[in-house]
C-alpha cells in the first residue's frame, strides 16, 4: 500500500497540510479522487448517514454533488493529536430548485499509518442564504491557504 503523506503523528504544519489537501480535493467535486484519501475500509458518519469503504464513499459523494450544485468548501484546522485531526468547515451550494445554502460543520478524522483517513465523523447544519450573501466562490486561492475563514 502506498503512503499518502503527511503521515501521523501530525505536527501543526503537517496537520494543516492534510486539511488543505482535503479542502483542495473536495473542491474538485471528483468522488473518485476524493475517495483515494480514505482507507479501503474507511468508516464514515456524515450527518445521519453511515458508510464503510471507498465504494460507498464514491456513491455517497456522487449523489451529494448531483444535488449540491456549485459546491465550494473551506476547511480550517481546529485541533490535532497523534493520528487525529479535527476541523471546522463551511461550504456553499445551490440546490436543483436554485436555492443557495451555507453549510457549517465539524469533522473528526483518524488516520492509519499510511496517512489514509480510516474514520471520518461529520456533523453539519444548513442555513439558507440569498445568492448575494455568498462568500465562497470557488476553490481557495493559494495566497489564502492557512488562513482561517470567518464564521459569518
Amino acid at each position: 500500500m502506498a503512503d499518502r503523506p503527511p503521515l501521523p503523528p501530525f505536527t501543526r504544519e503537517t496537520a494543516a497540510q492534510k486539511v488543505q489537501a482535503a479542502e483542495d480535493a473536495w473542491n474538485t467535486r471528483d468522488p473518485h479522487q476524493v475517495a483515494l484519501a480514505y482507507s479501503e475500509d474507511s468508516v464514515w458518519r456524515n450527518r445521519d448517514t453511515f458508510l464503510t469503504g471507498r465504494a460507498e464513499i464514491v456513491a455517497f459523494l456522487t449523489a451529494k454533488w448531483e444535488r449540491e450544485l456549485d459546491y465550494a468548501l473551506r476547511k480550517d484546522l481546529w485541533a490535532f493529536d497523534g493520528d487525529r485531526i479535527a476541523v471546522r468547515f463551511q461550504y456553499e451550494s445551490q440546490d436543483i430548485e436554485g436555492r443557495w445554502w451555507r453549510s457549517y460543520g465539524n469533522e473528526l478524522w483518524r488516520f492509519d499509518e499510511h496517512g489514509l483517513m480510516a474514520r471520518r465523523e461529520a456533523s453539519i447544519n444548513d442555513v439558507p442564504i440569498a445568492e448575494s450573501e455568498r462568500r465562497i466562490l470557488g476553490p481557495r486561492p493559494p495566497a489564502e491557504h492557512g488562513r482561517s475563514f470567518p464564521v459569518w
